[in-house]
């Protein structure tokens, strides 16, 4: 039976680092406490297959108590952090006052829009499941109003996506929504060919995907052009507006904009009185802890970590994971009276970039790969990294279902998020198509509403 320790230990954030380090202080039966102001850890790298319909809401989230409620000594808090106390060591939150001996800090990051925050009015984010919920319900919103639009100009604008930001989430999300209606939505619509729907990656640099090999980045523009994904670079945005988004002066009309171009960390690097990049990343000691508080450590999104040449490590999951596992070990090496590691080394396992359909580019270990084999390994690790065994089967059955029968079935829309088409809009636009066809052919109109009376008639009798 693990013993009360009257040190206590405090981490904040259930994302990859977080619940890494509470299952480590787990399996070494230390208690802790486990704060976030969900009740959930989000599974972010695939949220753009919920907002493309492939996976279910459910199936990239699990209850964090669930995670973490075998290991005796764990207490999980839904309740979100206002600030922190550094001379009292407490957390002040929503709820009141938390204190705490060692802390870690993996609070994630949030969309960046380079402190042109009202880009947002107009755009759609992708970094929660509520983002992602969103944006699905503004895809297949879109269709349903091209269906019913009564001129080409708004069909093909409505079918119009504009994703700001080349990175990998960027074209992960571009290449999904292009499958989505080349695949499955060009089955299902009358008046429209959602084939034909436009998708164009926005990037502000000279290449998208950087920090990629340059040779894998060519196959894999080589792949989304193939695909029929349109590509802009060296294109910076100066606004987006209800109509599209304004590149150099000039405007490229969108019925959807997703934005997918930064993410920065708010008021952390205030909270601790640290040192921060500019997007408020807290610069960290090579050991992760806040330089001037031994007793707190920084991990995941909110961290500029640094290696040994100086160069930051990647925001990715198997990071943010190790970063976890190296603070919490850390600090049970300092509870047990041994001396804790230096320096955190990351272990570089590659990076790999999905791009559709049984196709992706990766580089592992040195060796590049692309194609079905670099998807079949990215499937793979990313079914090892979910969080629990039912998700790992439900995550399996619906890629099987979506890629082999390319149907995919998380395609509701429902009335309670406000995107769903109104009744009277709805009504209205089949007023003006009977209109017009009584126009370009009276008799036929005519026999039309006679029919209808007599069923009246009929029904009434």
């Amino acid at each position: 039976m693990a013993e009360r320790d009257s040190r206590k230990i405090v981490i904040v954030g259930a994302g990859f680092a977080g619940i890494e380090a509470a299952r480590e202080f787990g399996r070494a039966g230390i208690p802790f406490t486990l704060i976030d102001q969900r009740n959930y850890h989000l599974f972010q790298p695939l949220l753009y297959h919920v907002a493309t319909s492939i996976l279910q809401d459910a199936d990239i989230a699990a209850p964090a108590r669930s995670l973490v409620s075998r290991f005796e000594g764990a207490e999980v808090l839904m309740d979100k952090v206002l600030d922190i106390d550094l001379p009292t060591r407490n957390l002040v939150t929503e709820a009141g006052i938390v204190p705490y001996d060692h802390l870690i800090l993996a609070t994630g990051a949030t969309t960046s829009y380079f402190g042109n925050d009202h880009l947002a009015e107009h755009s759609f984010p992708l970094k929660t499941l509520q983002d992602a919920t969103r944006l699905r319900h503004q895809i297949l919103t879109a269709f349903e109003r091209a269906e019913m639009a009564e001129d080409e100009e708004t069909r093909a604008k409505l079918m119009t996506f504009a994703i700001v930001g080349g990175g990998p989430n960027g074209v992960g999300v571009a290449v999904a929504i292009k499958e989505l209606a080349a695949r499955t939505l060009a089955r299902d619509f009358v008046h429209i060919n959602a084939g034909s729907a436009r998708v164009i990656i926005v990037e502000a640099l000279d290449q998208i995907l950087g920090g990629i090999d340059p040779e894998l980045v060519e196959k894999g523009v080589e792949i989304l052009k193939r695909k029929s994904v349109e590509i802009r670079t060296g294109a910076m945005v100066e606004d987006v507006d209800e109509e599209g988004v304004i590149i150099g002066g000039e405007r490229l009309e969108a019925g959807t904009v997703i934005w997918t171009a930064g993410v920065e960390v708010p008021r952390l690097a205030e909270w601790l009185g640290a040192e921060a990049d500019k997007g408020g990343k807290v610069k960290v000691e090579p050991d992760l802890r806040v330089p001037g508080h031994p007793e707190i450590f920084v991990t995941g999104d909110a961290a500029l970590s640094l290696d040994e040449d100086g160069k930051p490590h990647p925001g990715l999951a198997a990071n943010a994971k190790q970063q976890g596992r190296f603070a919490a070990r850390a600090i049970i090496a300092m509870r047990r009276g041994e001396k804790p590691p230096e320096r955190y080394v990351y272990d570089d396992y590659g990076n790999m970039v999905p791009l559709g359909r049984f196709s992706a580019i990766a580089e592992i270990k040195g060796r590049k790969l692309s194609g079905f084999l670099a998807w079949a390994i990215w499937a793979i690790v990313h079914i090892f990294y979910l969080m629990d065994l039912r998700r790992k089967i439900l995550v399996s059955l619906n890629w099987f279902s979506a890629y082999v029968s390319q149907r995919r079935g998380a395609r509701i829309i429902l009335n309670d998020e406000g995107v769903e088409l109104p009744e009277a809009t709805r009504t209205a636009s089949r007023r003006k198509q009977v209109k017009k066809a009584q126009r370009a052919k009276p008799d036929e109109g005519k026999d039309v509403k006679e029919t209808t009376q007599a069923r009246r008639g009929k029904v009434k009798g």
